[in-house]
């Protein structure tokens, strides 16, 4: 009989969210694309060594690639194997969806940025999403309104 395979660390299937994507764009349309990884960077990313600060999408040749992202390697995992913890990886997208993107991303001036990755059954799955850049004075709104809410939190649990 089989071993039961045990938990993961966070239960969700979150595996790394772009936190940073959130305080400095505008987020509008979201997508869910799938990504092309060689076997060393999923045993990174079930040991949890995702980061996603920093990474953005850029497409090419009707392909596109997420770039930026960091997946550190496992000093056990791949020995055989020079990593590369910055690589371009291929997203996969429909036609459509990339033509989609590119015309937004280039007509209208907003930016495609990963904001978050996730398990999807035993697939890694990436949302991406178009993005529009905040003006100082909006950060500071959003900076204002998350202290508010915590200030609001406290009171609350006080009374």
């Amino acid at each position: 009989m089989a071993k039961k395979s045990k938990p993961s660390k966070n239960s969700t299937g979150t595996i790394a969210l772009n936190k940073r994507a959130k305080f400095e764009y505008h987020l509008d349309q979201r997508i869910e694309a799938g990504l092309v990884l060689t076997g060393w960077e999923i045993k990174s990313i079930r040991d949890g060594r995702a980061n996603l600060t920093d990474s953005y999408v850029d497409i090419k040749g009707g392909e596109a690639f997420l770039i930026g992202a960091h997946i550190s390697p496992l000093m056990t995992a791949c020995t055989h194997v020079v990593a590369e913890p910055r690589r371009a990886r291929k997203l996969l997208l429909n036609k459509k969806e990339i033509a989609r993107l590119f015309a937004s991303s280039s007509q209208t001036g907003q930016t495609i940025v990963a904001t978050a990755l996730y398990w999807k059954g035993h697939r890694v799955k990436c949302e991406i999403a178009l993005a529009k850049g905040k003006q100082l004075h909006d950060k500071r709104a959003t900076e204002k309104e998350r202290d508010w809410s915590k200030q609001k939190h406290r009171i609350l649990m006080k009374a």
